[in-house]
């Protein structure tokens, strides 16, 4: 490791003999996942040998309603690397991701899909980087297998629109799939607006980053749970989360309008006084009536996106109930000693969460 690392790691870790070697901690978020887990678990237990750090696994359940918990049940038992959060429903994937960020205790956090479209060997590159001295390492797809030319143009456009309309430097081409240090994972942890976009987030927070390109392969098993409509809406959450663009367009076009309808109206008046031509257009009345109607109508829908958030914020509910928790066997010290302490459990035994508890892992989390 190069000096800015050994300070980082001295000053998390402590000096000389009673000093661990830094934690590496993996959170997969899962919904819905029984016919993926398996696979995921074999490749990155495969990645896990190569590399020359501890790990933990931090599985979040989103409230999965086949048999994904007890797939992850069955992996822990033969893992004692392997932690499972249960979420009390399903929250979102931004969520699910957030609590594994929240529970996770390694010194560097790998953020990744269980689906394995996203190869785990390239976290060997990731840790590389951030022996190297980034905070944060981003995954850039170069290939974008087993996705449809809609999908791809979509996702083109979207990232491409993002970097435009707001201030913070979205890396283009990227997704969720990324390691990024304990300061970065701690700043990520005192946001806690309830409507996420993660992938803003990661950028917004700063620090020192860098790409890794790699190939992004199809699916392993199972299908994806995102649909264009949600794709629509997630969309729709990163642009009102990061940027006022659409309000500043609704004005612009209110302006624009106004002064279309002046100059119209100066026209008609002048035509009627030089020409004495009658005012008719019946037709013509209407559509411009209903255009003007439409583009408020829009706008009203733009303000009313804005001021729903900002009502969700006003409420102050925790960003998610936790049902259950499972830790890694081989991580308790480590893996959230005071949400262990509160529970009165000892370590690597099942308990039950109760709303104290998630109350209390939401004020740790701030």
């Amino acid at each position: 490791m190069n000096g800015h690392v050994d300070i980082e790691h001295s000053a998390l870790l402590g000096t000389g003999q009673g000093r661990r070697p830094p934690l590496i901690s993996v959170v997969v978020p899962v919904f819905n996942e029984e016919e993926v887990v398996g696979h995921f678990h074999e490749r990155m237990s495969r990645l896990l040998a190569e590399i020359d750090y501890p790990a933990e696994i931090v599985f979040v359940d989103d409230g999965s309603t086949d048999g994904t918990l007890q797939a992850l049940h069955a992996l822990r038992e033969s893992d004692p690397r392997i932690a499972v959060l249960g979420l009390s429903r399903n929250f979102g994937k931004e969520i699910a991701l957030s609590a594994g960020l929240d529970h996770a205790s390694g010194d560097a956090v790998v953020v990744i899909d269980v689906d394995l479209q996203d190869p785990p060997e390239i976290i060997k590159e990731f840790i590389a980087k951030w022996e190297a001295g980034y905070d944060v390492v981003y995954g850039q797809r170069i290939v974008r297998d087993g996705e449809t030319a809609l999908k791809k143009m979509t996702a083109f456009l979207f990232y491409r629109v993002m970097r435009k309309l707001t201030r913070v430097n979205l890396p283009e081409d990227t997704g969720d799939f990324r390691l990024m240090s304990r300061r970065v994972v701690d700043a990520l942890k005192s946001c806690r607006e309830q409507h996420r976009f993660m992938k803003g987030l990661f950028a917004w927070v700063g620090y020192r980053q860098c790409a890794v390109r790699y190939h992004r392969e199809s699916r392993v098993a199972g299908t994806t749970k995102f649909n264009y409509w949600k794709l629509w809406n997630f969309a729709l959450e990163g642009i009102t989360s990061f940027t006022t663009g659409p309000l500043k367009v609704a004005t612009y076009v209110g302006f624009m309008t106004a002064a279309v309808a002046f100059f119209f109206l100066v026209w008609i008046v002048g035509k009627t006084l030089l020409h004495g031509d009658p005012v008719r257009g019946y037709p013509s009345l209407m559509a411009v009536v209903l255009f003007l109607g439409g583009i408020q109508l829009v706008t009203i829908g733009i303000l009313g996106e804005y001021v729903g958030r900002m009502f969700d914020e006003t409420k102050g509910r925790p960003l998610y109930l936790l049902k259950d928790v499972w830790p890694a066997e081989s991580a308790d010290e480590d893996l959230a000693p005071d949400l262990l302490e509160h529970l009165g459990r000892r370590p690597g035994e099942r308990q039950t969460v109760d709303a104290r508890a998630t109350s209390a892992l939401n004020e740790r989390a701030r």
